[in-house]
Formats: structure tokens, C-alpha cells, sequence
């Protein structure tokens, strides 16, 4: 169904003599939109800045040079060197003006909520459009019904409402009803996406065109319901070996090692730490494939360089109904249930205890293990400050992903985690393309990354943990390689629901700490 969509520019003036600012919209009439692939292309890219392009050749939201980006709302001041260099790569554009567009980003969940509360019929969602200049594009049903809150955006020069046929709650209702009668259909997925203005139903070939699930799915979300197709792999883990990190605290984004029976070891990558605000105890978070795959047929242990030092992390549950509540591995598009959530092993919490490695110090304690891929000077460890749920993560968002997936030289003693030579663990950067049961980024890893973390570089907040992505080998090359993660509080939500809430478990911002009384462990 094809639609035509008014694209109105927001202009702000200032009025000084009445002390206020007058918003007018201009409309520029109908026109058809062009068509968007829900994926386009783009790639991940290291954290090595380009260099500076001349004041010429930066082009802004405007098609001119843009002004220094304002100090963020969080106080963080958007420094986010990943993500600068991520746009300034991508786009061509000046750090200053890359420094504007994250600043735009970091406001536009707030903003996102704040209309979806107060207009719930006329507003649509909202994404970053960074091809178009780091604007941030509103849909609405009525255009002008959203200007005066419009107008008290700081970076307002830089938003745009574009007018939509269906607004965001039609299209979540509609998105709910589709997930309800897809059910559990393995290779097919329901995501609301804002800018098609549509609820995509997506299925890959293992989905006949006759499955009554699929056809089902499409009429429950009536007329907003749109097919999508797609071909080719399905997707691989990004499961095994990250590399060596023997300096507490535990972060996000090390290296987890999984002895299997068969004398095999596999691994992944930390996502993140919680902590159970009943017994006190902390957990470590990672994908469910790593522990949870076709050779569990014990009680898994992992360790972190286990071919070197070999430290103890974590350890599944002794009690088997627990231990079946703290992990799932559900394959496919259409889930996030791919979780591990592990205790440490006994004395490890210690070990990887943040006032360890943080003694004397009155530096934040870090969260995510931030490495620039091959070693740079831009390596720094980033500070958790809370989690996002999905539905506040919008497309368009630069967003990084941490992981250590390493297949090592000769002499090196890691255990190769099939990621391919010349692939360099660390921390790197993308966009946001799609958002659903999944989170989907245009960005790079490899095996060995799996439940590593994704977030949010300027103000720290936790996304999700890498569930599975496009096949790839060795360097990143591939300008259109998807990966997706499953987001966080999903997972939470989950693993609450499943224990009856006996062990509360939030995201951990710190990671244990030393010197408090000995908790339990499940």
C-alpha cells in the first residue's frame, strides 16, 4: 500500500521582541517518498578518527558548516570518540558536527516518550536520519498538533516532521496483535518500523509463503501489516574465544571460555554484570548459545584466558530447575531469548571485584571494556550509567559493540574462536537500522563476540547483548553486515518472569565489590 508523505521542515526563529521563539512550518507538498530498504548500506568502523575535513566538505543537516555541539544533557559533554569517528568515516562530516548529532541523539528517547505520552493519537515515532544530515525526522498523524513541543527541542534547527498515515500506538497494538497470532514461528520476526510508517512482518526462506502462522500475522496487523522477505544466510553466533583481560573489574566485553566435554572449549564475550537485589549476589551476563548449545551435557563452568591463566568467572546453578530459568537459547529472528546468566564461581567475585582494581582511586568504575581494535590511544574503559529499553532505541542512533571473537597467530596461545585472521577484537561502532524483538545494527564481528555488550558511547547506557549476525570472516569488509542483539531488558523481564521474581535481578553498573558480607550463591 502505497502512501504520500508531506515533508515539512521545522524552522525556529527567534523572535526578540516578544522574548519567545515563533515555530513555522513551511509545507513543500506532496510528494512520493523514495523507497527504503529497512537495511542499508553501511559498515561498523574502528575508532581511528578520519581526518578533519575542511569546512567545505562538512556537510550538516543544512547543507553548510555546522555549530560545536552543545555540552550533553547528562553531563557526559558527548565526547564518544568511537561514535565521532563512526559519522566523521561514514558521512564526511566535522567532529563538531559529529559532536551535534550524538548530542541530537542523546535527547531524542526523552523526547520520543515525552510526545508519545502527551499525543498519543497524532505522533508516530521518530528516527535519526543520518544520510540526510543528523536530522532528527518526528512522524505525526496531524504535523502541526506536535509544533510547540517541537519547539522546545535544543537542537530544533535540526528537526523535521514528516506526516504519517498511522500513529505509533496504532502501530504498536497492531504489532502486538501480529506477534499473538505469528506465535512461536521459527524465521519470522514482527518489528513496528516508524519510518515506513508500517509493521513489518519478516520472514526468511524457512517460512513457506502458505504458513497459516504468516498469514495469520499479516491479517492481525491489518491494513499497517507489510511483508517482508529475506534470502540468504540465516545468520551465524558470534560464540567462542575473546581475548585476555586479567585486571579487575569484570566488564563488559572480555573474554569467556567454555570447556566442553568433548575436550573442546568454546566461549563468548561478557555482556554485562547484575546483581540480585534479594540475596546481594552478582551474575554475569552472556549468550545463552555459549553455554546452552547442542554439547551442554554438564554443568558449565567458564573461565576467562583459559589457556594462559586460567581464572575462574562464572558457573551455572547447581539446582537444575534454576539453572534451566537463568539460560535459554532460542535460535531465529523472532526471539530474544538468547541469555546465559551466571553466578561466579566460588571466590571469583572477589577476584573480579571493582575495588580491586579501582583501590586509591576516585575514577567512575568502569563498566564496558572499550579497546580500540589492534591497541590505540583512543582504548578507555566507559562508565555504565543505566540501561534503555528497546522501544526507547530509535533508528538511525550510533551506537558501539564491544566483543573479542580472535583467531590467533602462530605461537599465540588463545584458544580460536573461528573469528579469522586479521580480525581484531575490540570496540566498534554503527548504526542502528531496525528495532524489535531484536535491535539491529549495521556494524562488524565475528565469532568469539557473541553476548558481547552494544550501547551507547556518550552517556553509557546499556542496549543489549550480540545474539547473532551475517556471516564474516577474518578483516571487516562487508559495508552491509548486519548484526543483532537481544536486548537487556527483555532478558531481565524474562529471567524475573521465569524465577517468580525470587532474585530481582537489575543491571549491575558496577560489578561486585569487594568487602561486603558473602552472598548466597544459587
Amino acid at each position: 500500500m502505497s502512501r504520500k508523505r508531506i515533508i515539512v521542515s521545522l524552522t525556529v526563529m527567534a523572535v526578540l521582541a516578544a522574548g519567545a521563539a515563533a515555530v513555522v512550518l513551511h509545507d513543500r507538498g506532496s510528494a512520493e517518498p523514495q523507497p527504503q530498504a529497512a537495511f542499508v548500506e553501511g559498515a561498523g568502523y574502528d575508532i581511528t578518527a578520519a581526518p578533519e575535513p575542511s569546512s567545505a566538505a562538512s556537510p550538516t543537516a543544512s547543507g553548510a558548516g555546522g555549530a560545536p555541539a552543545a555540552p550533553s544533557a547528562t553531563g557526559t559533554g558527548v565526547v564518544a570518540p568511537a561514535s565521532t569517528a563512526y559519522l566523521r568515516t561514514r558521512y564526511g562530516v566535522s567532529a563538531a558536527e559529529a559532536q551535534r548529532r550524538l548530542a541530537l541523539q542523546e535527547t531524542a528517547g526523552q523526547l520520543g516518550d515525552r510526545l508519545a505520552a502527551r499525543f498519543p493519537d497524532q505522533y508516530a515515532g521518530l528516527w535519526l536520519d543520518q544520510a540526510a544530515g543528523g536530522v532528527l525526522t518526528v512522524a505525526s498523524t496531524v504535523p502541526g498538533a506536535l509544533t510547540a513541543e517541537l519547539a522546545r527541542t535544543g537542537d530544533a534547527a535540526h528537526v523535521r516532521v514528516v506526516r504519517a498515515e498511522h500513529s505509533l500506538r496504532e502501530l504498536t497494538d497492531a504489532a502486538t496483535r501480529a506477534r499473538t497470532a505469528l506465535g512461536e514461528t521459527d524465521g519470522a520476526a514482527v518489528a513496528v518500523d516508524p519510518v515506513t510508517n508500517r509493521v513489518l512482518v519478516t520472514a526468511n526462506e524457512q517460512v513457506p509463503a502458505g504458513d497459516p502462522a504468516l498469514a495469520a500475522a499479516l491479517a492481525a496487523a491489518d491494513a499497517a501489516g507489510t511483508l517482508r522477505r529475506v534470502t540468504g544466510p540465516v545468520g551465524v553466533p558470534k560464540s567462542c574465544n575473546p581475548l585476555n583481560c586479567h585486571t579487575p573489574p569484570m566488564r563488559g566485553g572480555i573474554r569467556l571460555d567454555v570447556p566442553r566435554d568433548d575436550g573442546t572449549v568454546g566461549g563468548c564475550t561478557t555482556g554485562y554484570n547484575l546483581r540480585s537485589q534479594v540475596t546481594g549476589a552478582y551474575y554475569v551476563l552472556t549468550a545463552g548459545h555459549c553455554v546452552n548449545s547442542d554439547r551442554h551435557t554438564r554443568r558449565d563452568d567458564t573461565w576467562h584466558d583459559y589457556l594462559g591463566q586460567k581464572i575462574p568467572v562464572g558457573i551455572e546453578p547447581a539446582d537444575a530447575t534454576l539453572r534451566g530459568q537463568l539460560s535459554e537459547n532460542v535460535a531465529g529472528i523472532g526471539s530474544a531469548y538468547d541469555y546465559a546468566v551466571l553466578p561466579y564461581q566460588p571466590g571469583a567475585e572477589r577476584t573480579w571485584s571493582a575495588a580491586l582494581g579501582l583501590i586509591n582511586s576516585v575514577r567512575p568504575v568502569p563498566s564496558l571494556n572499550y579497546w580500540c581494535p589492534g591497541g590505540c590511544a583512543g582504548s578507555h574503559d566507559v562508565q555504565l550509567t543505566g540501561l534503555l529499553k528497546p522501544s526507547a532505541v530509535q533508528v538511525g542512533w550510533v551506537v558501539c559493540a564491544s566483543g573479542a571473537g580472535y583467531t590467533p597467530k602462530a605461537g599465540e596461545q588463545y584458544v580460536d574462536s573461528g573469528a579469522g585472521a586479521g580480525y581484531q577484537p575490540g570496540t566498534r561502532c554503527g548504526e542502528v537500522t531496525a528495532v524489535g524483538t531484536l535491535i539491529s545494527v549495521r556494524i562488524c564481528a565475528r565469532p568469539g563476540d557473541s553476548g558481547g555488550p552494544l550501547f551507547t558511547e556518550a552517556d553509557g547506557k546499556a542496549l543489549g547483548i550480540l545474539k547473532f549476525g551475517d556471516p564474516g570472516s577474518g578483516p571487516c569488509t562487508n559495508a552491509a553486515e548486519l548484526n543483532h542483539y537481544s536486548p537487556v531488558a527483555t532478558i531481565l523481564d524474562r529471567v524475573n518472569a521465569r524465577t517468580g521474581n525470587s532474585l530481582k535481578l537489575v543491571l549491575s553498573v558496577t560489578g561486585p565489590v569487594v568487602g561486603a558480607p558473602p552472598k548466597p550463591q544459587p
